[in-house]
């Protein structure tokens, strides 16, 4: 998958828990020299990808989850949770790294003799946990088990012509069309390497408590107790470097239950799923918490019901809001005002570019200052809108989101427009995401979305003429043309170039109001280090870098 509301259920099949966790006390914001607004500034809120290495080594270690997994077989049940388990036993063709980059792994080399050809050398010397040698052949059939259309990541190889074994260590896959995002797919789920003959055997019961793991990866699956704990103890028989921690044990809590579980020392880390866990924790004797890039967002969604369907009082809305605000009494100052769609965990490359790009954007100001809202009058009133109908917002009533909503009532007033808040049960938030019907009494959303690439380009075909996500109908067909272009563009620095073009028609046009970008915590016994604090934990074998920082 390349786009899903951050945190609904599964990255990659798009629904997660909201993760809005982030460095504390940073707005980010800043002014520029002529005196204008302010707007969001990535190198003011420090975040680190990894954290210091460690050098001693753990018998246990003790983790928690927000929930437990429903499956550990992510081509039908792509949770966080399961993720987070797994991606330390199962491992991909390519890897995501702590610093949001991706390189080959299980793939030795990755050749493109053709930009519609790709020639992947697998890694000799990989053996399946059973001690099995991993194949080509296994290689392949993982390949075409994800691209079954009803595994969760089948719509990443709708762009495939052929995918086929070309010699003992050598697969060739050949495209419809180039495709720069089918190499972060390979970094994602779309990229995992089962064992062929333990996945056939299980047949539906794999992925369920007392089937073995079918992967390479540097833990094994120890055990699987439904209800109460999950255990990886470290593979001996690994054909990369050995863990420090020998085994993880995972349970499961939410809200107090985990705050209180991390304050006791009854467990040793998290990557903490919610803003609430993030405070409670803050300052704590004997836990740290680290904070890394990410690519989710707080966002405002225009819907279908029209009342944000012109683009100037979308532009209006986003230059009257008060972004320091939210962040503040909406989050603690735990997630920072932003001006694109995705966070800064999406520059898996050309960071200088898109840094750069994010700093330039016009529009959208951390606070808004009379300047702000003068033009934003302005914007209104060559838009024809009287305020007679209100605009209305829709939110559950967690506190982030109700106070996203006030404040974008607040900004509605200041230009003369009215707001009316529309709150449902959480229960029900979700269906405002997937169901047209459940957003036609509201006009736009209280949203948040992540990625799971990398790459600014994972997120941008959500404004395509063509798009589900494009509830508010922009259309543009030079967008378009070049969204498309830049997806078949393998040059990372032409697509990035290709990029912040796009970026910019879709932040001028206002088609998603950026609100801020939500940066990713790893919460630890401050006796313990070396996960990598950034997104990409759910990709990254996290747990084969755990351990004490005294040797």
């Amino acid at each position: 998958m390349t786009h899903t509301p951050s945190r609904r259920t599964a990255l990659a099949a798009g629904l997660v828990a909201t993760a809005v966790i982030a460095a504390a006390g940073c707005s980010g914001a800043t002014r520029d020299t002529a005196g204008g607004s302010r707007t969001a500034d990535a190198a003011t809120l420090d975040l680190t990808p990894t954290t210091a290495p460690a050098t001693g080594e753990l018998a246990n270690a003790n983790w928690l989850l927000e929930d437990e997994p429903d499956s550990l077989d992510l081509d039908t049940q792509g949770s966080s949770a399961g993720r987070v388990v797994l991606t330390n036993v199962c491992e991909r063709l390519y890897q995501l790294q702590p610093d949001m980059s991706t390189k080959p792994l299980l793939a030795e080399k990755a050749e493109t003799p053709d930009d519609k050809t790709l020639v992947l050398t697998l890694r000799s010397g990989v053996t399946f946990h059973d001690g099995t040698p991993m194949t080509a052949d296994d290689v392949l059939w993982s390949l075409q088990r994800h691209a079954d259309p009803d595994m969760e990541q089948g719509d990443e190889f709708g762009n495939i012509a052929a995918m086929r074994r070309t010699g003992d260590r050598q697969i060739t896959i050949t495209f419809k069309a180039p495709d720069a995002m089918f190499f972060k797919a390979l970094a994602g789920d779309a990229g995992i390497v089962w064992n062929k003959e333990q996945v056939e055997k299980a047949g539906k019961d794999f992925g369920t408590p007392g089937q073995p793991d079918a992967c390479t990866g540097p833990y094994r699956l120890a055990g699987w107790k439904s209800g109460d704990s999950i255990t990886i103890e470290r593979h001996d028989g690994y054909w990369g470097k050995k863990p420090l921690t020998k085994r993880v044990t995972f349970r499961w809590a939410s809200d107090s239950a985990l705050v209180n579980a991390l304050t006791t020392g009854a467990a040793d880390g998290t990557y903490a799923e919610s803003p609430n866990t993030a405070s409670a924790l803050r300052g704590k004797k004997g836990i740290a918490q680290h904070y890394g890039p990410s690519t989710a967002s707080l966002v405002l969604m225009p819907t279908e019901r029209g009342g944000l369907a012109d683009p100037r009082i979308r532009r209006a809305l986003s230059l009257a809001l008060d972004r320091e605000g939210i962040a503040a009494s909406g989050y603690g100052g735990m997630v920072q005002p932003w001006a694109t769609p995705v966070g800064s965990g999406a520059w898996g490359y050309e960071k200088p570019v898109f840094e750069a790009a994010q700093k330039a954007v016009a529009g959208a100001p951390a606070a808004p200052d009379a300047k702000d809202i003068t033009a934003a009058k302005e914007l209104v009133k060559e838009a024809g809108a009287d305020g007679s109908e209100p605009i209305v917002i829709g939110t559950d009533a967690s506190q982030g989101r109700t106070v996203v909503a006030n404040a974008v009532r607040a900004a509605l007033q200041k230009i003369g427009l009215q707001g009316r808040i529309k709150t449902v049960p959480t229960s029900q938030f979700e269906q405002f995401y997937s169901a047209p019907e459940a957003r036609a009494d509201i006009d736009v959303l209280v949203g948040d979305w992540y990625i799971s690439k990398a790459d600014p380009m994972g997120f941008y075909d959500n404004a395509l003429s063509d798009s589900s996500n494009n509830w508010a109908g922009f259309k543009d067909p030079e967008y378009d043309a070049q969204v498309k272009k830049a997806l078949a563009t393998l040059d990372d620095a032409e697509r990035a170039k290709l990029a912040v073009g796009i970026q910019k028609t879709f932040t001028d046009a206002a088609v998603w109001i950026s609100v801020a970008q939500v940066p990713s915590v790893l919460v630890l016994d401050e006796e313990l280090t070396g996960p990598p604090a950034s997104m990409a934990y759910l990709y990254y074998p996290w747990a084969a870098e755990l351990g004490s920082k005294k040797g």
